[in-house]
């Protein structure tokens, strides 16, 4: 049997402040738009800088731990998968593609400290159904940048 995998992880700041709505049913969703940028040299050695912006969606006490403690311009480490979907505008089929995350580290120090004042805690993660968070303390030393 074929294995794959399907994994992403960003760290970049929000463009806005989180999109948060309880849904009719009660569950929790919390929207992002998260800008990483890249800076590199062009050919005539001038620095440019390439700025992708990404869709992240949060659910559960996940998205409530996020629209809590984040903010525009937050920088946010996210860990999750790619989504695609599809929908119909004009008569054109159109595709987005989401980053459904996992877990989101806040590397602000003044969100980080608040969350782990409260939580014990800088790293809010979900199991499988996003239902949980990990009570971990993740330290600035762990971080492999």
């Amino acid at each position: 049997m074929a294995r794959s995998m399907n994994k992403v992880i960003i760290i970049g700041n929000l463009g806005q402040d989180p999109d948060f709505r309880m849904l009719d049913s009660g569950l929790a969703i919390c929207k992002l738009n998260v800008a990483t940028s890249e800076r590199y040299k062009d050919d005539q050695g001038e620095w440019k800088e390439d700025t992708e912006w990404h869709r992240v969606v949060l659910w559960r006490n996940l998205a409530e731990t996020a629209n809590k403690f984040l903010k525009k311009g937050s920088k946010v480490a996210i860990e999750g998968r790619l989504k695609t979907s599809s929908y119909e505008k004009d008569g054109i089929t159109r595709y987005t593609t989401d980053i459904i995350a996992n877990s989101i580290v806040f590397l602000d120090k003044s969100e980080s400290t608040d969350y782990q004042s409260e939580n014990s805690s800088k790293f809010a993660k979900s199991n499988g159904d996003n239902t949980d968070i990990d009570t971990s303390v993740a330290d600035d030393d762990d971080l492999p940048f």
